[in-house]
């Protein structure tokens, strides 16, 4: 056992899910030609003046209260000065003295079940800087390009206190957090797409100590696989340092994953490096106890509210509970098939095997599922009114998957409506057992194996469309009266 504990704070950027950008009316939309969602206030051009967006300033307060924050007022915006190729007007525009949420926490869950309280020191709010491209011109040798689309897109800043000592704290954070700002609706934190990223903060003190020694602060951390490698290593380089007597420079470090260590990128710098000073372009921001209130009335159902009401009114397991919440879009689709008039175990049971099973294999995230509820509850109630069976039921799924059709409809196109009519499937038990009245008698005089070798005969006669159910019970009045 190491004599030494990381001590791990986190600084979560969100892009924040408006259609527009934070000071000025340019699209959001990802994936546009460079340089196309630009205007003068975004690109920084003399005598362009911000005006802030409502949506993106209520949505930051939605954290700020659902993180149990006082919330300041008036909180102002400031210009945070430094220079950089993609920062238009060489400051951003940020917070620091009056954010939107001070002095808060966040409750995680840890894998033993446990709760651990996290500190969080600050929610603000701030603009995106752009994107610089780099490629790789043989004709004219390497250079930069800047796109500046994502410049003055709405970032959310959530800084937490240094209360994280585990790799799995670590985790519980972040998988904890990112869920909350889906169930919010502020963000769609997509990691993969660059929407939500976590800077961890990270030192190593002695076991027991309270001490806080000199962090290093990570960047280029694009998953949370890469998160954890960065914070291992670095955990390990300066547990190792300290052992062998060496310091720690406090510095931002860049995680190497192709070489699997962290590389010094600059001196960490502190708070005044950046003279902060108010925006006089904007105008400080007072709130009400009454615009707060009606602030917090309308905060969506959480995450660990969803996951007991899955338990409580739904009676699932807490296995199921807990999964089916992981992602607010899955939660969200299985309160609609339920609500359809599906048995809530059944939803369960085919959206943790059939459609995630289906998601993972497509490569797609849940809000790009292809099935509608109405869709699955469709599928479900002919399973459940004898239609078809299961084998019949998953083979419809993964074409209504594929396709997008009508589960009824393919069905009807496929011929694979189940057999129950008795007496269609009392001619072909007949001839079964004329077949073979060896397994018929030994399954007449008691024994039980044969019964299995009997239905598989069955099946096979009718293509598998057979009710089995139906079948098992024509055959035990048959066989044994």
């Amino acid at each position: 056992m190491s004599k030494y504990e990381p001590v791990i704070g986190f600084e979560v950027h969100a892009e924040l899910a408006t259609n527009s950008k934070i000071f000025c009316g340019c699209s959001t939309t990802p994936g546009a030609a460079a340089n196309t969602h630009t205007c003068p206030v975004c690109l920084g051009l003399p005598g362009a003046l911000p005006v802030l967006n409502r949506e993106a300033q209520e949505y930051a307060l939605k954290v700020a209260l659902a993180c149990h924050c006082t919330i300041s007022s008036p909180a102002i915006f400031e210009r945070k000065n430094y220079y950089y190729p993609d920062l238009p007007k060489n400051y951003q525009i940020s917070q620091k003295r009056a954010p939107f949420g001070l002095d808060g926490y966040f409750d995680i869950e840890l894998p033993d079940g446990s709760t651990k309280r996290i500190s969080i020191v600050d929610i603000h709010l701030e603009e995106d800087a752009g994107k610089l491209v780099h490629p790789d011109d043989k004709k004219t040798g390497a250079y930069s390009l800047v796109d500046f689309n994502r410049a003055s897109v709405p970032l959310l800043e959530i800084v937490s206190g240094p209360d994280i000592h585990s790799i799995e704290e670590a985790e519980a954070y972040m998988s904890a957090m990112r869920q909350l700002l889906q169930f919010l609706g502020v963000s769609d934190a997509r990691m993969e797409l660059g929407q939500i990223r976590f800077e961890a903060n990270v030192s190593v003190r002695p076991v027991g100590s309270d001490e806080l020694r000199k962090r290093v602060e990570m960047k280029n951390l694009n998953s949370f696989r890469t998160v954890v490698n960065a914070t291992e290593y670095e955990i390990a380089r300066q547990t190792e340092a300290y052992e062998n007597g060496e310091q720690i420079v406090q510095e931002t470090r860049l995680w190497d994953d192709v070489r699997g260590i962290t590389v010094s990128m600059r001196s960490k710098e502190d708070s005044h490096d950046y003279r902060y000073f108010p925006d006089p372009d904007l105008v400080p921001m007072v709130f009400t106890e009454e615009y707060l209130a009606s602030v917090y009335a309308a905060l969506p159902e959480l995450p660990t509210a969803r996951r007991n009401r899955f338990i409580e009114q739904y009676g699932l397991p807490e296995y199921d509970a807990r999964l089916l919440t992981s992602e607010k879009t899955i939660a969200d689709f299985v309160d609609a098939v339920i609500a359809l008039g599906i048995s809530p175990k059944v939803v369960s049971n085919w959206t943790m095997g059939e459609l995630m099973r289906s998601l993972n294999e497509n490569s797609l995230p849940p809000e790009n599922n292809p099935i509608t509820p109405q869709m699955m509850a469709e599928l479900l109630r002919l399973l459940e009114n004898g239609k078809i069976n299961n084998g019949q039921a998953r083979q419809v799924f993964t074409e209504m998957f594929n396709t997008g059709n009508n589960p009824t409809a393919i069905v009807k196109a496929r011929g694979l409506e189940q057999i129950s009519d008795t007496g269609e499937l009392g001619a072909i038990i007949d001839a079964i057992i004329a077949a073979n009245p060896e397994p018929c008698a030994r399954y007449t005089a008691g024994e039980d194996k044969p019964l299995a070798f009997l239905v598989g005969q069955i099946m096979r006669q009718s293509k598998g469309k057979a009710n089995a159910a139906l079948v098992n019970e024509l055959l035990n009045k048959k066989l044994r009266p």
